[in-house]
C-alpha cells in the first residue's frame, strides 16, 4: 500500500486496509511517499520487495500526481489499484471507487432539499452505495496480466 504519510487520514487507512486484509490471510506492507520526488524510491522498494499488487491510498495529492504514479507501476511492473477511475482512463490497471456521477445527484438532491427549507443538520449522512471497477486492457496487456472473463464480465467498464 502506498500512502501520503503527511495526509490527515493516511493512518486511518492503513489501519482500515489491514483489518480487511487479515481475513484474507494477506499481508499488508505500506510504503510511504509525501512528494513527486519520494515516488521512485518508494517504487523501486516495492520492485526490491517484489510486492504482488499495489494499492494506492486514497489521497487528493496522489490523484493530482496520478500520471506520474501510473508510469512508474507500468515501468516498475506492478499491478495497481486505483480510488478513481480517472487513474484507470489515464493508464491505469483499474479501479475500485464510489460513482461520481451518484455523488453528483446527491449532492443536487441535498441541495434542493436545503434551497427548499431543510435544516444541513437535519439530514442524514448519505454513504455510497453504488460503486465502479474499472479494468484497463491495454494496460494489463502491458503488464503481462490477464483477466478472467468472469472478471471482466462484472466490471463497469473495461477500457481496450
Amino acid at each position: 500500500m502506498l500512502v501520503n504519510s503527511t495526509f490527515a487520514d493516511a493512518e486511518t487507512h492503513v489501519k482500515d486496509v489491514k483489518e480487511a486484509a487479515l481475513p484474507l490471510g494477506l499481508q499488508i506492507h505500506v510504503v510511504r511517499a509525501r512528494t513527486v520526488d519520494d515516488f521512485d524510491a518508494a517504487f523501486a522498494t516495492l520492485a526490491q520487495q517484489k510486492i504482488d499488487a499495489l494499492l494506492l491510498a486514497n489521497d487528493a495529492y496522489f490523484h493530482g500526481e496520478r500520471r506520474k504514479l501510473i508510469a512508474l507501476a507500468v515501468r516498475y511492473a506492478i499491478a495497481a489499484v486505483y480510488f478513481w477511475r480517472d487513474f484507470p482512463v489515464d493508464g491505469g490497471l483499474m479501479s475500485y471507487s464510489p460513482s461520481l456521477t451518484q455523488a453528483y445527484r446527491q449532492v443536487g438532491i441535498y441541495t434542493g432539499k436545503i434551497l427548499n427549507g431543510a435544516k444541513p443538520a437535519d439530514l442524514p449522512v448519505i454513504q455510497p452505495t453504488k460503486f465502479e471497477f474499472v479494468i484497463n486492457l491495454k494496460t494489463a496487456k502491458t503488464l503481462g496480466l490477464t483477466f478472467p472473463p468472469g472478471l471482466l464480465a462484472i466490471a463497469d467498464e473495461v477500457i481496450e
